[in-house]
């Protein structure tokens, strides 16, 4: 039996309390694993099958932008395909920062860094540089999510 995982109230996306739930896939579509986006209007939706269950967030990596969904999940960690940052899509933290450095949830700096094995890549002073450090990676955003007649609903904000 295909269940909700647990997700963090407190990153509940903005508007979605008491939301209209819609369906958006048949639980056949998202496999143990998985990762599918969905949308609805200008919204992208990851639905991730985590070994608790199934989630719902943004299909953006809250660095960037990027869609998660093509990104690769491991358990509940997804790598993001733009900068190889990682997250924990059970907690919505952040597990590794992206290549690009920033600051995290939190505030705090974390220097660029390279793949092991790569030389460090020197950062040039400027527009791009001071935009990099000064990027703040967010943590993830969550949908609620209910099972219906073997469909996956999610709860989306109101307008």
């Amino acid at each position: 039996m295909t269940r909700v995982a647990p997700t963090p109230p407190e990153l509940r996306a903005p508007g979605t309390a008491g939301g209209p739930f819609q369906p958006v896939l048949a639980i056949a579509d998202l496999p143990p694993g998985g990762l599918v986006r969905v949308t609805r209007g200008d919204l992208d939706i990851l639905l991730a099958h985590l070994p608790d269950g199934i989630v719902a967030t943004d299909d953006r990596c809250p660095h960037m932008s990027a869609p998660l969904s093509i990104g690769r999940l491991d358990g509940c960690i997804v790598d993001c395909p733009l900068h190889n940052g990682r997250f924990d899509l059970a907690t919505g933290e952040t597990v590794r920062m992206p290549t690009t450095g920033g600051l995290d949830a939190d505030g705090r700096a974390h220097p660029p860094w390279s793949p092991p094995g790569s030389d460090p890549k020197p950062e040039p002073a400027g527009p791009k540089a001071d935009a990099r450090r000064l990027t703040r990676i967010r943590r993830l955003r969550y949908y609620p999510v209910r099972i219906v007649d073997d469909r996956i609903e999610v709860a989306l904000p109101r307008p």
